[in-house]
């Protein structure tokens, strides 16, 4: 195939202002411009280039005289050598490459190049608000893909390490690279997402990384999350170190890694950036902390509703003033009241929210009990659930956990202590059965791996001789 795709610089012009809609589309800039002695047409969305690279560099190429050029190729080549230069050999591709963000050139015979000169509007990297950590780095990925592959680049420089990119959906035409370790990846890992690419059939990807996600997963109403999201370039560089895959979309400041299981969700950079002994704690208190906010407000319930379960000295965890309003509907308007104050707080200016969480939760909280909408210990222990769910590090399985919870508490308030332990039964037999990417969710617990599971509860240090995960499926265990 050749790059020359028009005939004239005529038919070229005549042909991009229709396909591109030059007059109604304000940001379409074609023009005529000179590589010295040849007349050439750009074409480019003023939006999504460099204007002042550009303008440079075409500053020196100003038009000398008219000349007889016999090899336009060879002559565009030699005079504008820029290494982000290529020709392109289909008008798909090139009208591609000028909507992503490139500039593309037309000779006057018709010949097609494609110019990186890309500026993508966004902000720079910065702390992402839900991983901060005390010590660590500052920087946090942001809307652009190659900013954020760089920042990962910056961390491995490794000639191993790949970024295959491709346009996702057919009107969209998303940029998306997977992301992956040469040396250490999965190839059956990777087939399989290559596999589940070429099945999207979609106009485009509108909420970006959680729409590729549905798409890939087919997660249709499964309540869980399939993939860990992270918005810091440490965390994803230590996953694909480990073997792990990860997907950077285009527009989106966070980057997708599976395949991952239930303990994954549970990790915190906080944990690496301390002590051993340190570290081992923080994880210990957050995997509590998960347990006791699904389990804590159905089995306190239970017990104030059965209240000859509880020893004599644990007599005072029932509830000691009644009220008009049954404790089922207590527990289930203030557990819900917590979730509409976080819903609130996302939609609330930051300088108002804080204001508007006091009120919210001292003043209509004390209120409720003077009035005898909520008994007093239905308000102690909703919020005490509220912490231990703000202590799980991932917001996806923080609202699993409550999808969860008011399922178990349901089936308590129905079948009291045989429906808590039923609605615990199945709840853990859905996690068992879940297997996205043909992985346990629940390794390494079921099926157990004792060296592993003492690897998921204790955080050993960096100098042991550590093995990458088995679910990982690494070409190389041993991490040398």
């Amino acid at each position: 195939m050749t790059n020359q795709l028009f005939t004239t610089l005529e038919q070229a012009e005549q042909y991009l202002r229709q396909a591109l809609g030059e007059g109604k589309s304000f940001d379409v800039c074609i023009k005529p411009i000179f590589v010295r002695n040849m007349e050439v047409l750009s074409v480019y969305i003023s939006g999504l280039v460099d204007s002042e690279t550009l303008t440079n560099m075409l500053a020196e190429l100003q038009f000398e005289e008219r000349e007889h050029i016999e090899d336009e190729p060879a002559y565009f080549d030699a005079h504008f050598n820029y290494h982000g230069k290529e020709p392109v050999e289909t008008i798909e591709d090139f009208l591609l490459g000028v909507l992503s963000g490139r500039i593309g050139f037309v000779t006057e015979h018709g010949h097609c190049y494609c110019a990186e000169f890309r500026k993508y509007p966004g902000r720079n990297p910065e702390e992402p608000d839900n991983e901060k950590v005390i010590r660590g780095s500052r920087d946090g990925f942001a809307e652009n893909i190659i900013q954020n592959t760089g920042l990962i680049r910056r961390r491995i420089r490794s000639a191993d390490l790949r970024f295959e990119l491709m346009q996702v959906s057919k009107l969209g035409k998303t940029d998306v690279a997977i992301c992956y370790m040469q040396d250490l990846v999965n190839d059956e890992h990777l087939h399989w997402l290559q596999e589940r690419f070429q099945l999207i059939d979609h106009d485009g990807l509108t909420m970006a990384d959680k729409s590729l996600e549905e798409w890939l997963f087919k997660q249709k109403f499964h309540p869980l999350p399939f993939v860990r999201y992270s918005e810091r370039p440490d965390i994803v560089a230590a996953h694909l170190l480990e073997g792990h895959i990860a997907i950077i979309v285009d527009t989106s400041p966070s980057v997708m890694l599976m395949p991952v299981t239930l303990f994954h969700f549970l990790q915190h950079a906080e944990e690496y950036r301390q002590a051993p002994l340190i570290g081992s704690m923080m994880r210990l208190l957050r995997y509590l902390a998960a347990l006791l906010s699904l389990v804590l407000l159905p089995l306190w319930y239970l017990f104030a509703k059965e209240s000859h379960l509880l020893p004599d000295s644990l007599s005072f965890l029932g509830v000691a003033e009644s009220s008009e309003v049954p404790l089922f509907l207590q527990i289930l308007i203030a557990d819900l009241g917590i979730e509409y104050l976080r819903i609130a707080a996302i939609h609330t200016p930051t300088p108002l929210s804080t204001a508007m969480g006091l009120i919210a939760g001292i003043v209509i909280g004390q209120i409720a009990i003077d009035v005898g909408l909520f008994s007093s210990e239905v308000v102690l222990y909703t919020a005490i659930v509220a912490i231990f769910t703000f202590a799980i590090p991932n917001y996806e399985l923080s609202i699993s956990i409550k999808v969860f919870r008011i399922f178990l508490l349901i089936m308590t308030a129905l079948f009291e202590a045989n429906g808590f332990f039923i609605a615990l039964f199945i709840i853990f037999s859905y996690l068992c059965a879940l297997r996205p990417m043909k992985v346990p969710y629940m390794w390494p617990l079921i099926p157990f791996f004792p060296k592993a599971f003492m690897r998921v509860f204790i955080r050993f240090p960096m100098s042991d001789d550590a093995l990458r995960p088995y679910i990982v499926g690494a070409k190389q265990r041993k991490r040398a």
